[in-house]
């Protein structure tokens, strides 16, 4: 089997898990800078499938596309650490403020100037949650997709069987290529960092990265030209601008905000049978569960 080229669709997302007060701009969109920046959960778990995937076929190359600030090349970098082979960032001002009509357009336009075989994206990202991105990529693209994938379980010249997660089981599907994959959370975990892979990658930048660069770091870049990340703008892309960014992006964000869910009382049970029982009757009764 001829080796296969595999984009990993991955995004650097603001860590929604700690919301605060200035998480949103006054004009709807997210205050990235007042929150950390996380690789999203979903897109490490479709990291690993590509990967695996790169295991089962010798000569599989697995690149990233992300979408995002210079800041974004970080996510780059991780999946060189974990066995990647190079990524593109995808960057530029008039991305700025797209919901997932613009994001998936801008994708799509980038990925039909590359080679591939297999996109793989996670099912949603936690700083939107509409798991609409990889399915209009898809879309956008022409191509089948099979989304809440849980593994790829075989694969061949001209197909892939993989396990789907629903919500009352599982299901396997044949699907031929090229082909969009989303991942469900429930997929396997990311593999960590490799220790080589780290110590030779850890000083890879884009171009933008470099504008502040000493000599000695360029003269360190151009003595290792696999150090050199790329960066694709608007321009490379030949979009419509006016499908980029707000303009491109009815979705608007109306309000963001913190939910703590606090217990108004408690009740403590002895670990029995009698009284775990006496507990799951009276959750029955009032509805909580059942």
């Amino acid at each position: 089997m001829k080796p296969l080229k595999i984009i990993v669709l991955a995004k650097q997302v603001p860590d929604t898990r700690n919301v605060g007060k200035d998480a949103m701009k006054a004009d709807g969109t997210v205050n990235r800078a007042a929150l950390e920046a996380i690789f999203n959960p979903e897109d490490l778990n479709a990291l690993e499938q590509a990967l695996r995937i790169k295991d089962m076929v010798p000569g599989t190359e697995v690149r990233i596309l992300t979408m995002g600030p210079g800041r974004a090349a970080e996510i780059i970098r991780e999946g060189l650490y974990r066995g990647t082979d190079g990524g593109y960032l995808l960057t530029d001002r008039k991305f700025a403020g797209s919901d997932t009509l613009a994001t998936s357009y801008a994708l799509a336009m980038t990925i039909k100037k590359l080679e591939y075989d297999i996109i793989v994206a996670g099912r949603q990202a936690i700083d939107g949650d509409t798991a609409q991105v990889g399915p209009q990529v898809a879309e956008k693209l022409g191509l089948p997709q099979v989304t809440y994938v849980e593994e790829v379980e075989k694969i061949d010249s001209k197909s892939l069987i993989i396990r789907r997660r629903l919500d009352n089981g599982v299901e396997r599907v044949k699907t031929p290529f090229p082909v969009l994959l989303t991942v469900h959370g429930s997929a396997a975990a990311c593999r960590p960092r490799i220790a080589k892979n780290v110590m030779k990658y850890k000083h890879a930048r884009t171009p933008s990265e470099l504008q502040d660069a000493t000599e000695d770091y360029i003269k360190l870049l151009n003595d290792r030209p696999y150090l050199k990340l790329n960066e694709i703008g608007a321009a490379d892309i030949e979009a419509d601008e006016a499908a980029l960014g707000l303009s491109g992006s009815p979705t608007k964000v109306k309000n963001i905000e913190s939910v703590v869910f606090k217990a108004k009382e408690s009740k403590v049970i002895q670990s029995n049978d009698k009284e775990i029982e006496e507990l799951i009757i009276e959750l029955i009764g009032n509805h909580t569960i059942g």
